[in-house]
């Protein structure tokens, strides 16, 4: 198991740009894929983005595209999400998960797919 804490949260204006970082204990960081959720007040957990274990592959929720960046440094044990063109609909807690010796088939955009979950940090984009 790893244990995660997210950290870069924060009040942006539209048009914005912040960089949230993961950083996870443990020894086998490498053997996690990994995942970025959000959720907004009154809102599912939705899935944002996730990356794969050697960082090749990596997936984006539509709404998302081309504006963020999901990226990882396995020697730091480090996952960020660089978030650009940020939008007011963008506002909502950000969670980063991670699955042990998972692989990015089709089940990485469901929350229950994650063995572990950071505490969140809050991204507010004001219009």
């Amino acid at each position: 198991q790893v244990q995660l804490v997210e950290s870069g949260g924060g009040l942006v204006q539209a048009g914005g740009s912040l960089r949230l970082s993961c950083a996870a204990s443990g020894r086998t960081f490498s053997s996690h894929s990994m995942g970025w959720f959000r959720q907004a007040p009154g809102n599912e957990r939705e899935f944002v983005a996730a990356i794969s274990r050697d960082g090749i592959n990596t997936y984006y929720e539509d709404a998302v595209k081309g504006r963020f960046t999901i990226s990882r440094d396995n020697a730091k044990n480090t996952v960020y999400l660089q978030m650009n063109t940020l939008k007011p609909e963008d506002t909502a807690a950000y969670y980063c998960a991670a699955k042990f010796r998972g692989t990015l088939a089709t089940l990485y955009r469901s929350r229950y797919w994650y063995d572990n979950w950071g505490q969140g940090t809050q991204v507010t984009v004001s219009s």
